[in-house]
């Protein structure tokens, strides 16, 4: 660790979508204080997040929020080792508001600033609840991305899937409108396929034999024509069969290719990562295979799962470790690559 050993204390921005998140982390995995300010409220009457809107709540929270995490941290500004923020990926709007707050209260006090990759994140939300065993395999799965990453060591990330159009997060809530949700869609249809006792059948998209990617926009389509049916018909009480039908076409693609990339890899550990990682039917499917497959399983607690700063500060202890900052030059990646940051 840098300085002779001391405790690291890492104060972390996170403002990538809809989330103004800021939190204080000590050595990579101890949370003194993590702050959410949700949006969910304000884009609801929109169907889904207005990007300017976005970027002028994060505007709106971001100050006292930086105050309250060090006062809830109990900690002197001037004790802070460094300052995280999310470059991305993620809105760009959004993302310069964190950056520019991280790059002002680095700047006055003096500390190192880090660049921090949202998935990076994801993926060391993880790392709050113990240890990581290498080579490991991240699934992740939310609004914006669904992919699987292979992590031979410590801060090494190699891609190895990825959806090709809609990402999981993002599917669950297109379904759910169609479904008459509100936004976010996803727990709704989660909800009610772990309650429904019918199942309609959906396609399973599997692409190419040996493919570690993911598509979902056939099953959205499938979903889509299936609730058009059912209305033509006049026909009532078809969405619960519907939800779980469309919820077990996707778990059963996302697991199956997990499983199947940690035993190509020779991985020995399987960290579940993002904001449908706290889809109670995934999270259920994943465990019991797992377990029947004898494959060491993480999976973060719900609070660490959706955007947080949390996270941010875990991944960014990464870098502080290296040695590895940003200068007041950082600018927001609206789609930035993970083993690029990485290997900066």
């Amino acid at each position: 660790m840098n300085e002779q050993q001391q405790d690291c204390y890492i104060l972390a921005v996170e403002t990538s979508c809809d989330e103004t998140s800021v939190a204080v982390v000590k050595n990579g995995t101890e949370v003194l204080s993590n702050l959410i300010a949700s949006q969910i409220e304000t884009h609801k009457a929109f169907g889904g997040v207005v990007p300017e809107v976005a970027s002028r709540k994060h505007v709106e929270n971001i100050t006292i929020m930086l105050e309250e995490a060090i006062e809830q941290a109990d900690i002197a500004p001037e004790k802070l080792s460094a300052i995280a923020v999310t470059e991305g990926p993620g809105l760009v709007g959004a993302l310069l508001v964190g950056i520019m707050a991280a790059k002002s209260l680095a700047f006055a006090l003096d500390k190192p600033l880090i660049g921090t990759h949202h998935i990076a994140g994801h993926i060391y939300a993880n790392r709050l609840e113990g240890e990581f065993r290498y080579p490991a395999l991240a699934l992740v799965v939310s609004g914006g991305h669904t992919e699987l990453v292979l992590m031979e060591r410590e801060g090494s990330f190699k891609l190895l899937g990825r959806t090709r159009d809609d990402a999981v997060g993002e599917a669950y809530d297109k379904v759910a409108r169609a479904l008459g949700f509100p936004y976010p869609g996803g727990p709704h249809v989660d909800k009610l396929a772990m309650e429904s006792r019918t199942c309609e059948d959906m396609p399973r998209a599997w692409l190419e034999p040996d493919s570690y990617d993911f598509s979902f926009s056939g099953l959205k389509s499938a979903v889509l024509n299936a609730v058009n049916q059912h209305r033509m018909k006049g026909e009532e009480g078809y969405e619960a069969g519907i939800a779980r039908g469309f919820q077990e076409s996707v778990i059963e693609v996302v697991v199956e290719k997990a499983v199947r990339a940690v035993k190509a890899c020779g991985a020995v550990q399987l960290l579940l990562c993002g904001g449908v990682a706290a889809n109670r039917g995934l999270r259920q499917a994943l465990t019991e295979r797992c377990e029947k497959e004898q494959i060491p399983l993480t999976i973060p607690p719900h609070r660490y799962c959706t955007d947080n700063a949390a996270m941010i500060g875990a991944a960014a202890y990464l870098k502080y470790k290296q040695g590895s900052y940003s200068g007041l030059e950082l600018k927001a990646e609206a789609s930035m690559s993970l083993e690029a940051w990485a290997a900066r």
